[in-house]
């Protein structure tokens, strides 16, 4: 019986002790109160961005149906707020990144050759240069960026000019002994998520399958392709701009050209890394991901708000009440020189529509994420409107074809009509093409939040 009392106390004792824990320990008084102390949320203007609210408009046609291609019938879509590149990507822009790759591929050069058996499948370095063990599961070394390459350096000049790893043309293939780099070895290795193929229905419950399953990996060379101006131009003398139209200063605020569907893409998920990587060490809230603007959030971007409108300045024309043209188009007959310009111009030359976005008409053509298809616009959803194929090497020419819109420097105007859906191949690349990119808003609308006094209609 004493045996049993003091079992019985010490029992009592305990739910006393864990009784006493739980209201020592929680402030919540019991109720349902969400976790605390969680930091407020703001998300600024990305740089060089601009707000597009959500809305719902009449997505297609606008006017006569003047080839008669029954590919794009007006419907009712609607699309989530965003934010839009205010202008198209430039060559500097794009400069920037070409430059990230060449060094990151210079770093890893310099590493390998001082670390010739340390830096391989079983080392890395972490933050400060240091290198750090990590066994089989790491395939790859990270680089000190905080150590800035010395390009004129004899020993960095000796591993980086090596025939053969360095990143310079060999001997054979250079002309007057100049020096040039390599382009075909500036190749970037990128990762994204497949959401597509992991929310298919045989692929869940979440949780049954290794996720490594979804994790997509590409290598593309990102290079524009320079050439595309003599290319794309039979019979035409456009040699001067395959020399300097990407490197030199003069065209570095003209949008970049001669860029892939795939080389956009990977341009846009090294803009994230780029982003994320500074938000990570200054402990922000990474925000969305930067991508191709869907056709659906495209159109209606260019349409600045104003529903049925044929161009992105509201006019049924392309002459402002002075007679002056209002894009960069091949206007008249061909009279390329009659609205300024003769190819591309400099971006942000023209006046922007009603959001402030300019050249959604002419100047170069746009990437857009969907691949395209005649009847897409009757069987998408109407909600976010999307339809886009995997980017696979390996697919059928017809399912390569990805949307372009906007016109260009050298279409015709019915091409820069707000409606008008063209395409191009996906692993192809113009001198007429370029892109800008998207960022997804976090939240309805600005000035939602817990203090806001917005009202919800």
């Amino acid at each position: 019986m004493l045996i049993k009392s003091r079992r019985n106390l010490y029992s009592i004792l305990a739910l006393v002790a864990v009784s006493i824990g739980f209201t020592a320990c929680s402030s919540d008084h019991g109720e349902l109160i969400g976790v605390q102390d969680r930091e407020d949320w703001y998300q600024e203007d990305p740089y060089g961005m601009l707000f597009i609210p959500q809305g719902s408009y009449n997505m297609g046609e606008s006017d006569e149906d003047l080839p008669y291609g029954q590919m794009n019938a007006t419907r009712t879509v609607s699309v989530q707020a965003f934010y839009m590149d205010e202008t198209e990507i430039t060559n500097n822009e794009y400069r920037q990144f070409v430059e990230w790759v060449r060094d990151s591929i210079a770093h890893t050069l310099l590493g390998q050759a001082d670390n010739p058996e340390e830096l391989g499948e079983h080392y890395q370095m972490d933050k400060d240069g240091n290198v750090i063990e990590y066994g089989d599961q790491m395939p790859y070394s990270l680089i000190n960026w905080r150590e800035k390459i010395n390009w004129d350096q004899e020993e960095t000049k000796l591993i980086l000019e090596d025939p053969n790893y360095g990143m310079f043309l060999p001997e054979h293939e250079r002309y007057y002994h100049i020096k040039q780099l390599d382009t075909r070895k500036l190749n970037f290795e990128y990762y994204w998520i497949n959401l597509k193929e992991a929310a298919k229905r045989g692929n869940r419950p979440q949780g049954q399958i290794d996720r490594s399953y979804f994790i997509e990996k590409r290598i593309d060379n990102i290079y524009p392709d320079t050439l595309c101006w003599v290319h794309d131009f039979t019979y035409s003398f456009n040699e001067p701009m395959t020399m300097n139209y990407f490197w030199h200063p003069a065209y570095d605020h003209y949008p970049v050209v001669g860029v892939t569907w795939l080389q956009a893409r990977a341009f846009s998920i090294w803009r994230t890394g780029l982003k994320r990587s500074n938000q990570e060490t200054n402990g922000v809230p990474f925000w969305n991901e930067y991508r191709l603007p869907s056709e659906s959030e495209w159109e209606w971007a260019s349409r600045g708000g104003l529903d049925l409108n044929k161009f992105p300045w509201g006019g049924p024309y392309t002459r402002n009440a002075n007679g002056c043209f209002l894009a960069n188009f091949k206007p008249l007959r061909g009279n390329y020189i009659d609205d300024g310009g003769l190819h591309t111009l400099i971006v942000a030359h023209y006046a922007p529509n009603d959001y402030g976005l300019y050249d959604m008409a002419g100047n170069v053509a746009e990437w857009c994420d969907d691949s395209f298809d005649p009847s897409s616009y009757r069987f998408a959803h109407d909600l976010n409107m999307q339809f886009s194929r995997d980017a696979n090497d390996d697919l059928n020419t017809a399912n390569k074809r990805r949307i372009i819109r906007g016109g260009s420097w050298k279409d015709i105007a019915y091409y820069i009509s707000s409606s008008t859906r063209t395409f191009e191949y996906q692993d192809t690349a113009k001198a007429y093409i370029g892109f800008r990119n998207v960022q997804t808003y976090l939240g309805r609308a600005k000035g939602d939040g817990p203090n806001s006094s917005a009202v919800y209609r």
